[in-house]
């Protein structure tokens, strides 16, 4: 499939985009920030348990006889229909609802409507992806976060350094953040080479190989600090954290122990994702059509091996950044088929191999002898999916004997590397819970 791309003479694009600032609020400042996402969590599970005790109890009303006519009415969950809801709960549930904005609440129970609208449409068949499960409550240890659309909001015009928030004032910059989602035009630019195609393969050993033969390092974020990350944790082990039963606060130590812990995290993902942003912009800015796989991320984490490597990589990141970014430059991102075998096949003569191990870094053909980097002649494989080079039928190509011991097979990971639909069922299909036509959900930028 092809995403982005523009039409020929097309050099106006408008996109949504997001601009993200660091604030540094006061400490009395950070005490209401905490309040109104701590509003949005408890909104946001009010709204959830009003609509499972709804479901509940219509299920066993189902099954105990009574007729239609005399069940409990279903509860609209849109997010107006629990907007309305909670106005009109408000004063007996949270008695202390004047002290946030309302816009506290109305984001959470906007996130608890578009949960719930998730979860029918994959019971539906609406919904394309993984099968989604009944939304589940929010704790106290989840991201805080809080979203504003409406009241006075926005950069200060004076500086444009300082962010002004309702309820809570004016806001310097620092160490929490704010996103802005707006509406932009962006015009197109000349691409430095028009009318090429590059096929990147993603890797490990290399973050990328590109078509053309250039080859991005990966730069190992997570690993370059694993060492200290180690050392920080056995530190908070011999330190009094939070005990969960007998509720006893945590030692002074231990907190400030997780704060340089939490930045060396910080740290590392910041490096990564600039890292991202660098290489699918240079991309996006140089090609006109960029080649991927469609790698499941998901299944390959289940492998002990290899997990933590592919997680500092950011392949998913990545991927969602060249989407993107391919809309907004006008480029395409063509994504090819998960099952197309760009590692085994012949980039010369389109032979396909029938098995190629993962630690043979070198691609050996057997049908015209043809050895290439394993990664280069993936991406090659790639770029020419879209250059036309050879035709689709040569992707099957010709089967050879499987390389090693051919009584050794494989079997017990397949599950997880196709995706295999989990067999347990989740909390909605346990209860038999109904779902109810949604006509009334909001857009909130």
């Amino acid at each position: 499939m092809t995403i982005g791309g523009a039409a020929d003479g097309d050099r106006e694009n408008r996109v949504i985009q997001a601009y993200r600032y660091a604030l540094e609020p006061t400490a009395a400042q950070e005490q209401e920030l905490r309040s109104h996402c701590g509003a949005q969590r408890f909104a946001y599970n009010w709204g959830l348990a009003r609509i499972r005790t709804n479901l509940e109890t219509r299920a066993a009303e189902a099954s105990s006889g009574p007729t239609v006519d005399q069940r409990a009415p279903a509860v609209e969950w849109s997010a107006y229909g629990l907007r309305k809801a909670w106005n009109q709960a408000k004063d007996e549930v949270a008695p202390w609802w004047t002290e946030n904005s309302k816009e506290a609440y109305g984001s959470g129970l906007a996130n608890a409507a578009t949960a719930l609208k998730n979860w029918s449409d994959s019971r539906g068949g609406k919904r394309a992806g993984r099968r989604v499960g009944f939304p589940r409550f929010k704790t106290r240890r989840a991201a805080w976060s809080c979203r504003f659309t409406t009241g006075s909001l926005g950069l200060v015009e004076a500086d444009r350094r300082h962010l002004k928030l309702p309820r809570i004032g004016v806001v310097p910059g620092g160490r929490w953040f704010a996103a802005f989602s707006v509406e932009v035009v962006r015009a197109d630019r000349d691409l430095a080479q028009p009318f090429a195609v590059v096929g990147v393969d993603l890797g490990v050993k290399s973050l990328a190989v590109l078509s053309t033969g250039r080859v991005v390092p990966n730069p190992k974020h997570l690993v370059s600090v694993q060492a200290r990350i180690r050392r920080l944790q056995r530190r908070s082990a011999r330190r009094r954290g939070p005990h969960s039963r007998s509720r006893s606060a945590p030692s002074n130590r231990w907190q400030k122990n997780q704060v340089k812990l939490a930045r060396l995290h910080a740290k590392v993902a910041n490096a990564r994702r600039d890292g991202l942003h660098k290489l699918t912009t240079e991309l996006v800015n140089s090609y006109r059509t960029v080649v991927v796989e469609d790698l499941n991320v998901t299944g390959l984490l289940a492998n002990r091996h290899l997990a933590g490597r592919i997680a500092d990589a950011g392949w998913g990141e990545l991927r969602r950044q060249l989407d993107y970014k391919s809309r907004w430059r006008g480029a395409a991102l063509h994504v090819a088929d998960r099952w197309f075998p760009s590692s085994k096949r012949c980039s010369a003569c389109g032979v396909v191999k029938a098995k190629l191990r993962l630690h043979d870094r070198t691609f050996h053909c057997d049908e015209c002898g043809f050895v290439l980097d394993r990664d280069l002649n993936a991406a090659r494989n790639l770029a020419a999916l879209v250059e036309g080079e050879t035709s689709a039928a040569s992707c099957v190509g010709t089967v050879k004997m499987p390389a090693g011991n051919p009584r050794k097979t494989s079997t017990g990971a397949m599950g997880i590397a196709t995706g295999r639909p989990r067999t347990h069922m989740g909390w909605g299909q346990r209860h038999g819970c109904e779902s109810v036509t949604q006509d009334m959900v909001p857009t909130i930028s």
